[in-house]
């Protein structure tokens, strides 16, 4: 089997193109070979598990054809452990996802549309390799197991994560069924491990992994795609380069160095094969995926570690520009950030125990046209429910504090989020027709700060918080209102300063 990497590099020049006689994603059938039951224990993010019936065949079986089950013996129900709050997930049985039929090939060349979130948890109940225990678990072709695992889209544990504290007593006793091999003492792989160790997940990074009864499996079996890596030329986003660094203008709807179920498609990725290296580069810091503009990439270890103790020592300055749907004062902005590993990012003017510090300096704010209809469409910008406006407004910030969704989220705050933001406009329409279902943002102080903070900690409490976090979308998919518009540093005197190129909504 080629590797991904020089497949990729074939691709993204001829991205209409197959590998070999194999065909890629689509819209029409699940494709799979018949199999023997594996004895594993399954589980799915959201909704209630559902598992494949095996077909009388090998000839192709429509989506239809899967059906809901509590138990099989391939797969039994089990509580989610990990989920988007706002993902919509896989049910080919169900509303308008079955629309959607998928052959399971390969998953190159890249399809343009991206296939609802299906992630598939398990605890094999067997020794094996890991891409014969995915296939035969999943009825998914071994190739494409070995894609996912090329793409880093499987996961794994030596021991399957404890059952959240609101499993039920039914749920409860399903995990039952499999705790038997979740004695971390008597495993030889847990050997010398605690058993909250042995629980770490990490990403598959070899397809001949061999996995002990009773690990643990999340598989994204769709992963999310980057289409515009293979429509980039990459060469031409280069601003300058050394031997140890580079610049590049990311365009937007691309990641900077990959997601949970996605590294192959990633601007380090295909940089580094644009300039003829065998290894992706260095990813120094983040800018969202749908952010364009200046990234740096480090070409070795020495370099990275330099540039992230630059950043550390505050000698780094970084503007951007941004398009919000209305204005935004001048001067400086200040708010607090709760803490959270998951999206929505939530804000509050009042400083919390551990909520982060968020501050930017708005240094001008201009009235610019509304985006055509043909450049929305190009960029791939939604309006995500904002009326279209004769007028936007192209603002100019320094970024003084760099948290995630910073810039996003404050312009958001002042009722002037960026356009095309599908995660954060609802939530600003939400709070203009309701201003108190933001439990957040207006708080000052509370008496009991440590019972504040605890009523909001979790994001599912069929509260305010919930219904809070409800209001908010999902992840943009391609371009929003954001460029990374400057980049300067002082490296001992020797000062280094780049600007990206015009940004999408300025371009005709």
């Amino acid at each position: 089997m080629y590797s991904l990497f020089n497949c990729a590099q074939y691709v993204s020049f001829n991205p209409l193109r197959s590998r070999g006689n194999t065909l890629p994603i689509g819209r029409g059938h699940v494709v799979f070979r018949e199999v023997q039951a594996l004895p594993v224990t399954t589980f799915w993010t959201q909704p209630p598990i559902v598992s494949l019936r095996a077909p009388p065949s090998t000839n192709n079986v429509d989506t239809r054809e899967w059906k809901s089950s509590a138990s099989s013996k391939t797969a039994i129900q089990l509580p989610f452990l990990t989920t988007h709050p706002n993902g919509k997930a896989w049910e080919p049985s169900k509303g308008s996802s079955a629309q959607w039929s998928v052959e399971y090939s390969r998953l190159l060349p890249c399809p343009q549309d991206q296939l609802p979130p299906r992630v598939e948890q398990m605890v094999v109940m067997e020794s094996g390799n890991v891409v014969d225990l995915v296939s035969r678990a999943l009825c998914l072709p071994p190739m494409y197991v070995e894609d996912l695992v090329e793409f880093g889209a499987v996961h794994y544990a030596l021991l399957c994560p404890s059952p959240p504290p609101t499993a039920t007593t039914e749920q409860l006793e399903v995990y039952k069924q499999f705790s038997f091999l979740q004695d971390h003492k008597a495993r030889p792989s847990c050997k010398g491990k605690t058993a909250r160790e042995a629980q770490k997940t990490y990403r598959v990074i070899r397809k001949d992994l061999y996995l002990e009864a009773g690990s643990y499996l999340r598989v994204h079996v769709h992963p999310k795609r980057f289409p515009r890596c293979y429509d980039t030329n990459w060469r031409q986003k280069i601003l300058f380069q050394t031997e140890s660094f580079l610049v590049l203008d990311k365009p937007a709807g691309v990641s900077v160095g990959g997601t949970v179920d996605n590294i192959e498609e990633t601007s380090a990725m295909f940089v580094a094969r644009a300039i003829g290296l065998e290894r992706p580069l260095c990813i120094t810091h983040q800018i969202d995926n749908g952010t364009e503009g200046c990234v740096v990439l480090a070409k070795t270890e020495e370099f990275s570690s330099k540039f992230h103790e630059l950043m550390r020592s505050k000698k780094m300055k970084k503007v951007y520009r941004a398009l919000t749907v209305g204005p935004v004062p001048v001067g400086r902005m200040i708010h607090y950030m709760r803490p959270d590993r998951h999206s929505p990012r939530l804000l509050s003017l009042g400083s919390h125990e551990k909520w982060q510090r968020c501050e930017m300096e708005v240094i001008s704010c201009k009235q610019v046209p509304w985006p055509s209809p043909s450049t929305m469409k190009k960029y791939g910008v939604k309006s995500c429910g904002w009326k279209e406006q004769p007028y936007a407004y192209e603002i100019t910030l320094e970024l003084l504090t760099g948290r995630t969704h910073q810039v996003r989220l404050q312009c958001a705050a002042v009722g002037s989020p960026l356009l095309g933001d599908s995660m954060y406009i609802p939530a600003v329409i939400a709070r203009l027709n309701s201003p108190d279902i933001d439990p957040c943002l207006s708080v000052l102080e509370v008496e009991d700060e440590r019972s504040w903070i605890g009523n909001i900690k979790d994001r599912r409490d069929g509260g305010p918080m919930e219904r809070w976090l409800a209001a908010h979308g999902r992840e943009p998919e391609c371009a929003i209102g954001l460029q990374a518009f400057q980049l300067c540093w002082d490296d001992d005197g020797h000062i280094f300063e780049f600007e990206a190129g015009s940004p999408w909504w300025s371009i005709p």
